[in-house]
């Protein structure tokens, strides 16, 4: 069998633990020279193989692709961008194989969400529809945790474990000020059509009384009336009342919220922020005193306080990716199994990318109470072992010491391709 050389990226909104599986395909790949050569990623995902640019990560020590474990953000770079239809862009697809067959890379390894599922999927077909052999495998990552099969996606459970964290310890501060000052707080995460994080936010009420008192899904249509009412009974019960909203709630007409009339790179709608909307709400209809906060790339990025099963799950994705490669896989993303809640016990499973690209998964309605405000003894259940264990990263003079590759770029063999 002849060796030949793999080409990993990294796509979408990155997060706290995407870097370790980074360090989970390259430092497993390291241990097979006699199949695979040299792991190239690309700059800013699939743009890198694109223009080709690609990152030699031979040219980094053992001990930096180490350090990726506890390093946050993506160390390659990412992007947002979807590669169309073969016909619709046929010179893409071209382009990408002759950079493929320029550097002899057999193996692709690409790290995303459900968007990069459907790239993957793309490239996996093109060893039929144009004649180069290359391996495609996907690597799940998703703070939004939507992808399907897979039991949780990484990134998720770091996120989970943050805001979670985060509405507790300002529950804690609302709560010691009501009497004569704030008396709602409102803290905005991540969540388009699913309303996983926010779920996440109800794992630190324990109690009715205890923050957060309502939450807001995705999966919920927004009711004003029984939402200031319910907010009107926390405040007049327990003191203070404290929310979890998604970004992506829709109001009774099913249009969003806090949607601005503009779109990202994949064409989905770029949204504003929701917290100072349901503020305002409060305010002119209740008269309460409000803080809101949005916890946007703090969430994601937010290593110190990630998840070790996060952390575990996202290496060990990375290590499957190459040996279902190496198994002679295509079209494949290694998915995570769920075998028990408590204790929390799982495996890795193979999903076929036909089954995983372009599908979401959403907040089942018996993980959302009846009322539509909080979480359910059953999403406890699948949400607390996510978010089990700390895994530090080292600290230097205070602060997360996290590694700056090198980064050192592969010579160009083709001409310049404009995209």
């Amino acid at each position: 069998m002849s060796v030949k050389n793999a080409f990993y990226a990294q796509s979408g909104g990155v997060t706290a633990v995407i870097n370790a599986s980074a360090a989970g395909v390259i430092e497993t790949a390291r241990l097979h020279p006699e199949q695979i050569g040299t792991v190239y990623a690309g700059h800013n995902g699939i743009i890198g193989a694109l223009t080709e640019d690609l990152i030699d990560t031979s040219q980094e020590p053992d001990e930096n692709i180490a350090a990726l474990r506890h390093t946050p953000s993506g160390a390659f770079g990412s992007c947002r961008y979807k590669l169309k239809s073969l016909e619709a862009n046929r010179a893409e697809y071209e382009r990408l194989i002759e950079v493929f067959r320029a550097h002899n890379i057999g193996y692709f390894f690409y790290n995303g969400g459900g968007d990069s599922a459907d790239t993957c999927l793309k490239i996996s077909q093109l060893a039929e529809t144009m004649g180069y052999p290359i391996q495609a495998i996907h690597v799940p990552k998703t703070v939004d945790n939507d992808l399907p099969i897979t039991d949780c996606c990484p990134g998720f459970g770091s996120v989970a474990k943050y805001v979670a964290t985060s509405i507790r310890e300002a529950g804690f501060d609302v709560a010691s000020m009501a009497a004569t000052s704030t008396k709602v707080f409102i803290l905005e995460v991540m969540g388009r059509h699913a309303g996983w994080i926010t779920a996440a936010c109800g794992l630190a009420s324990e109690a009715d009384d205890q923050p957060p008192h309502i939450l807001l899904f995705p999966e919920v249509k927004f009711d004003q009336q029984a939402f200031l009412a319910r907010v009107q009974q926390c405040v007049e019960t327990y003191g203070y009342c404290v929310i979890g909203v998604s970004e992506g709630i829709k109001n009774t007409e099913g249009k969003f919220l806090s949607e601005t009339g503009l779109t990202d790179a994949f064409g989905h709608a770029q949204l504003g922020g929701v917290a100072p909307t349901i503020a305002n709400l409060v305010k002119d209809k209740l008269g309460y005193k409000y803080h809101w906060a949005v916890a946007d790339y703090l969430q994601r990025a937010a290593r110190h306080i990630a998840s070790k099963v996060d952390v575990e799950q996202a290496y060990a994705l990375g290590q499957a990716a190459v040996r279902m490669a190496l198994d002679g896989k295509n079209a494949v993303m290694p998915a995570i199994r769920r075998l028990q809640d408590s204790p929390y016990q799982w495996d890795i499973i193979e999903a076929p990318l036909k089954d995983v690209a372009n599908v979401e998964k959403f907040m089942p309605p018996e993980f959302i109470t009846e009322d539509g405000f909080h979480i359910t003894d059953a999403c406890r259940r699948y949400l607390s072992p996510l978010i089990q264990g700390e895994d530090y990263p080292p600290f230097r003079n205070g602060l997360p010491d996290y590694v700056r590759l090198n980064n050192v770029t592969v010579e160009r063999k083709l001409p310049t391709f404009k995209i």
